[in-house]
């Protein structure tokens, strides 16, 4: 009977002590967890300026906005460029139109001025490829329910190149990429 106690009493602190392993590893694999969302959304992207200097004749003909887990994204379509798309993007006090430098309102805690070199016209007939109008919204581009983007602006398509200004919650990292014919703009919706 002693032998049958002992065995009993070995059995339960077994028990107890892969129970409380068990919460350990529980315990581990939730911050492994974490750290993968973590690293997921990375913010090492900066919210300092962004440029690459090359241009192209090929016009833009669309800009998009997509809601993503880490960030939001603007596409800037200019189908048929060859090659890299110049760009310049940084955040800014106050966005003004090119050529005029009229003060374009924009909402948000932060603005970031974006550069595309592509004009928003067919360099050979002068004809609109994009219908973006100054001062206003990005026709066709909701933002509604954005965790970052709050608002949207044209500035101007002005020698060669085409100004946006993007009204964001507040001035967070970004990167710019480019994929095919198609130059990204993704904001992080947090540091």
């Amino acid at each position: 009977m002693r032998r049958l106690t002992t065995a009993a009493a070995a059995i339960v602190l077994a028990g107890a002590g892969l129970a409380g392993t068990a919460g350990t590893a529980g315990a581990t694999t939730g911050q492994a967890g974490k750290a993968t969302a973590a690293t997921a959304c990375s913010t090492a992207w900066g919210s300092g300026e962004k440029t690459a200097r090359d241009s192209g004749s090929q016009p833009l003909k669309n800009i998009t906005t997509g809601r993503h887990a880490c960030y939001d994204r603007m596409v800037f379509d200019v189908s048929g460029a060859k090659g890299k798309l110049g760009y310049h993007v940084s955040y800014v006090k106050a966005f003004h139109q090119d050529g005029s430098g009229d003060r374009i309102p924009v909402g948000g805690g932060a603005i970031l001025q974006i550069y595309v070199n592509a004009p928003s016209y067919s360099p050979a007939t002068g004809k609109p490829t994009y219908a973006g109008r100054a001062g206003q919204p990005l026709p066709g581009v909701n933002i509604s329910g954005y965790k970052t983007f709050k608002d949207t602006r044209f500035g101007a398509s002005f020698e060669g190149q085409t100004q946006v200004g993007l009204g964001v919650r507040a001035k967070l990292p970004f990167r710019v990429l480019q994929s095919g014919d198609r130059l990204v703009v993704d904001v992080a919706h947090t540091w």
